[in-house]
């Protein structure tokens, strides 16, 4: 159900892909950019809107899910073919073995989940996957520590989106009689929890007017 920390959510994370498309398109470089979180990312809409060609449930939810399909598809292609924007890519830093994310959440969406079906299984799945798909573009900025406004505002609204959404969770737990998400739950603050450190360092750059960077 839509409700305004839902709302706020749904923008800020649409909003972060917007910057990230900015960012690359203006720029003509996807330096400091994961093409491995952006490739995970992949993974989970693929995964979770597998309902686009069963269920309809409003023209807000089909055009949202359509943007992010083909907005991470478009930075793919980007990165990995655009004669330009290519060269630019960090590939040597960008090593995040990202198998070891992959595998256990697998592993885990076969054993923990509501109702064992395919498109249950694969649902739980991208909802795992999502809560750890930053890592790798962490991990990235970590490494090369030369963070551009763009690339910091991008993974900064990232993260609120999913702190957006637990409000959301808290507002919905409170006012639906029987809501409850368990799994949801738990893997959006694993997901928030990720982001911590970036934040702080975030809010302390622009706080102090500074570069941002995170310790190695």
């Amino acid at each position: 159900m839509m409700n305004v920390f839902r709302l706020a959510g749904d923008m800020t994370h649409l909003l972060s892909i917007i910057v990230l498309l900015l960012k690359i398109n203006a720029t003509r470089s996807c330096r400091g950019i994961s093409l491995k979180t952006q490739e995970l990312y992949a993974v989970v809409f693929v995964c979770r809107y597998l309902d686009l060609f069963t269920n309809f449930i409003s023209l807000y939810n089909t055009v949202m899910k359509i943007i992010f399909l083909v907005s991470t598809f478009t930075i793919i292609y980007w990165m990995r073919f655009h004669k330009v924007i290519r060269v630019t890519y960090d590939r040597e830093q960008d090593t995040f073995r990202y198998q070891f994310l992959v595998l256990p959440c697998l592993v885990l969406a076969l054993l923990l989940n509501n109702e064992f079906t395919a498109m249950e299984v694969l649902w739980t799945f991208s909802i795992y996957l999502e809560a750890v798909a930053i890592l790798p573009q962490l991990v990235l900025l970590q490494r090369t520590n030369n963070i551009d406004n763009l690339t910091g505002n991008y993974v900064f609204l990232l993260g609120s989106y999913r702190a957006l959404y637990i409000l959301n969770w808290v507002y919905r737990f409170m006012t639906e009689k029987h809501y409850r998400q368990y799994l949801v739950w738990i893997s959006g603050i694993v997901q928030t929890i990720i982001y911590i450190d970036f934040f702080y360092y975030y809010i302390k750059s622009w706080r102090n007017n500074e570069k941002l960077s995170l310790p190695a």
